[in-house]
């Protein structure tokens, strides 16, 4: 009779817990393109430091709270944003001389490995394609903050990340010599993101 009884609450709590909605550790969240900003750093005449931004950016990340890895990132600039503060320049980087924006409007990133480098460091591997061209590169990443709740009830969190590439790498290649040896622009470009995103209601299945 006992063991009776013991099979019949093991079936009950089994039917139980499989009555349960699934749970669930993901989580997405949108980029807020008005407060996040894609910047870059590039030496010109091989002695002052140009910077510039990109106004436009937006994407999406797939958060698993309790396996990273299977974290996914998609961030797209907006490449013909480009603004270094001076008109000219800015028209001579969407030319086909630099970005050739008419062509190749958007700067994409997605990541392809998530790996957690320190406590509140990231480094996330992925393919980044500008003017065409798709290379690896690693972003290292500061954060995600913990989440807080904006005065209309939205979950955020921000994140920073920085790389540096080569322009020559993905076909950005025009420059001009100077006297004394030197170059009009340099190959090395520091980039720095600076997000902020918004935590996305979960989509809803079913009839």
């Amino acid at each position: 009779m006992g063991h009776s009884l013991s099979r019949i609450a093991a079936a009950a709590g089994l039917a139980a817990v499989l009555s349960l909605p699934a749970l669930s550790a993901s989580s997405s969240w949108r980029i807020d393109p008005q407060h996040t900003s894609a910047q870059f750093a590039v030496k010109h005449l091989m002695i002052s430091t140009v910077r510039g931004e990109f106004h436009n950016v937006t994407g999406t990340i797939a958060w698993d709270d309790q396996d990273i890895t299977k974290s996914v990132v998609d961030v797209t600039i907006d490449a013909t944003t480009v603004d270094t503060r001076e008109p000219k320049r800015n028209d001579h980087l969407k030319s086909p001389d630099f970005f050739d924006v008419a062509k190749y409007p958007t700067i994409t990133f997605k990541s392809k490995r998530i790996e957690q480098a320190a406590p509140g460091k990231l480094k996330i591997t992925g393919d980044l394609t500008i003017h065409g061209v798709t290379k690896e590169v690693v972003l290292d990443v500061e954060g995600p903050t913990a989440a807080i709740k904006d005065p209309w009830g939205n979950a955020r969190v921000a994140a920073s990340a920085t790389t540096k590439i080569n322009r020559q790498d993905f076909g950005v290649k025009w420059n001009a010599n100077v006297d004394g040896g030197g170059v009009v622009v340099g190959d090395d470009v520091n980039i720095t993101i600076d997000l902020e995103m918004v935590k996305q209601a979960p989509s809803k299945t079913g009839n």
